[in-house]
């Protein structure tokens, strides 16, 4: 049997899929190359160390999650846009879990990475325009978005909404019922 050649874009991809396997924070560049069947060192020639590694995921997991979001969002505006968006933010989150994990971490702006979360916040933005948000108002929602998805799908792969008969895409629905209406509403700064 040949083994395919190791290159930078399989190697970041079997990194993605060990991360949904096993834990964005169990990736390691050992365990990597045991799952390629290649040595250690070989996968040096392509990533410098772990940390150079993890932000090649993170790169590719917020280049996945804008791409995802960008499709959901085609056409749609206002209450669609954003129900769209954190549809399309939780589904990846529940498919791809280290990934997701990696698209949360501190990043270089001037990175690969930090060009893909650029453009994460510029869909996040522009569900924005439909609720007429200016700055700094439009920064202050950006933010308290991505915090509400964030510590749902995080409580909720964390099994913090199992407690209760009411199910979580009930809730769901509902918070994004209430986030429409805190956007709709925004207080003036």
């Amino acid at each position: 049997m040949v083994r395919e050649k190791v290159t930078v874009e399989r190697l970041v991809h079997a990194a993605a899929d060990l991360a949904d396997e096993v834990g964005f924070d169990q990736l390691t560049v050992s365990a990597l190359a045991r799952r390629l069947d290649v040595r250690d060192a070989s996968l040096y020639s392509h990533v410098r160390n772990v940390q150079d590694l993890r932000m090649r995921l993170a790169a590719l997991a917020l280049t996945e999650l804008a791409d995802r979001v960008a499709e959901a969002l085609a056409g749609r505006a206002g209450k669609d846009a954003l129900v769209a968006f954190a549809n399309a933010y939780r589904d990846y989150a529940r498919r791809h879990p280290g990934r997701y994990a990696a698209a949360q971490i501190e990043i270089d702006p001037e990175s690969p990475a930090g060009s893909a979360a650029r453009r994460h916040a510029e869909l996040t933005r522009a569900i924005l325009r439909g609720y007429a948000l200016t700055e700094p108002a439009q920064t202050d929602a950006v933010r308290f978005l991505h915090s509400t998805l964030h510590g749902y799908v995080s409580l909720e792969r964390a099994g913090g909404f199992r407690h209760h008969p009411r199910t979580a895409d009930d809730s769901w629905r509902l918070s994004l019922d209430a986030l429409d209406a805190v956007l709709t509403t925004w207080p003036p700064d």
